[in-house]
């Protein structure tokens, strides 16, 4: 599909900079002289990206942009910002862009920030009904989207699998908002957290003295869930009691409360999810096989964060804002944070970097740097050699570059892309530091 790019940039200079750059890259470029005049060319010509200044476009701070982001959130709005302005930065990624490039503009920092946005398609988009995204631009991510949105107008079961972290219930409730249930509940159940007794009851629902305790009647998950979906979290740590009444429901369609004698029939779609792997539990005789293949018509599978690590910048990007916007701060993160945190295993997948961000907002001022990480981020830690007394500056950006060169594999773009910084500039610095070639190049 051809990629093309609305410019909507007052000054005439850096507007022809711009346009020459993207059609070298083979972008189709059309200009705008203002917002007004953007807004109706979008009408006859759907853009990719649009890349503008939500300051000077012709409408008062960030309406445009709001504008853009109501009227078709898959255009993406990459905003102009003068160059050490943090706070329109901040805002601007607050209100849905996809990212800023600063003013005066550096030809190869404004490709990476409008190329990241041209490969990220539909990961800001946001779901047919309902808002759940799953950001990132990686190709597993890509892919998973894809299926996603195959796989939500079917009635079949779903088995989404993956490590703890990986966004397993979020997948669960795009399958969700993406089917014609939509307008029905979304009901989620985690089963780990649950004896034998009580997640029957939660399931299925009780009677009326069905057991000690039981003063009234009650409903269960599955009614509740009624027209809608049913997401069982950790399916695999259920006994094998709960699995036969589960294997019937999955057959029939029909179950009975706990101490009633009343068959009920709910049109419900299950969605489960477990971090581990069923079919070893099958063969171990833990898990039924019967259950296994009637939760199994659809399988997904949710990659580790540390196997997508280009999806970190716009995850970390979008978690700042995010805590920013609850905690009443500007705050926009560092390149040499973000390189640290792309140089993590990341076991806890996506869950444990949002808590790593929220901790670093809340003890960051306006920028996030390395100190407002924490010390024991990984044993991969990019950010462990500024903790070396005595040493300069340069000597400190120079081990980095070096560290995250070999890191990278000789990829002096994945250095960059790491670092923040443009090519250019460490093509530059591995020329002063007396390497005319990166390894691998």
């Amino acid at each position: 599909m051809e990629h093309r790019a609305l410019l909507v940039v007052p000054d005439r200079g850096t507007r022809a900079a711009l346009r020459l750059l993207l059609e070298q890259h083979g972008v189709a470029v059309r200009t705008a002289p203002d917002a007004f005049a953007a807004l109706g060319a979008l009408d006859e010509w759907p853009a990719t990206v649009l890349v503008g200044s939500p300051s000077t476009a012709g409408m008062d701070g960030m309406a445009f942009l709001d504008k853009i982001v109501a009227r078709d959130p898959r255009v993406h709005f990459v905003a102009l910002t003068k160059a050490g302005d943090v706070a329109t930065a901040v805002r601007a990624v607050q209100r849905g862009a996809a990212g800023c490039i600063p003013d005066p503009v550096d030809p190869s920092q404004a490709w990476e920030t409008i190329a990241a946005a041209l490969r990220t398609e539909s990961a800001v988009e946001t779901a047919s009904v309902g808002t759940t995204r799953l950001l990132g631009s990686s190709g597993a991510t890509a892919a998973l989207r894809e299926i996603i949105h195959q796989v939500a107008p079917s009635r079949a079961s779903v088995l989404i699998t993956g490590e703890s972290g990986t966004g397993k219930e979020l997948v669960a409730r795009m399958l969700h908002e993406q089917s014609n249930r939509a307008r029905g509940r979304f009901v989620r159940l985690h089963c780990a957290a649950l004896s034998e007794s009580l997640l029957e009851s939660e399931l299925f629902g009780h009677e009326r003295g069905a057991f000690t305790g039981a003063t009234a009647r009650r409903r269960g998950r599955f009614e509740d869930a009624d027209g809608g979906s049913l997401f069982l979290d950790e399916i695999g740590e259920i006994s094998p009691s709960i699995q036969v009444k589960l294997l019937r429901f999955l057959q029939e369609r029909e179950f009975e409360r706990v101490g009633g004698n009343e068959t009920l029939r709910v049109d419900v779609r299950v969605i489960a999810a477990s971090n581990r792997a069923l079919k070893a539990e099958v063969r171990a005789g833990r898990f039924r096989q019967d259950l296994f293949y009637r939760l199994n018509v659809i399988h997904l599978e949710t990659t580790p964060l540390r196997a997508r690590r280009e999806d970190i910048p716009l995850l970390a990007h979008h978690f700042v804002a995010r805590f920013a916007a609850e905690n009443d701060k500007e705050v926009v993160i560092s390149p040499e944070a973000l390189g640290a945190l792309q140089g993590c295993e990341w076991e806890g997948n996506v869950r444990e970097l949002e808590n790593v961000i929220e901790r670093a907002v809340i003890l960051a001022r306006d920028l996030i740097e390395l100190r407002h990480l924490p010390a024991d981020l990984g044993d991969n830690d990019a950010h462990s050699t500024v903790r070396v007394p005595g040493s300069t500056l340069s000597e400190i950006e120079r081990d980095a570059i070096l560290r995250t060169l070999e890191a990278a594999r000789g990829s002096t773009a994945r250095t960059a892309d790491i670092l923040g910084i443009s090519v250019r500039k460490v093509r530059y610095k591995l020329r002063e530091y007396g390497i005319r070639r990166a390894p691998g190049e």
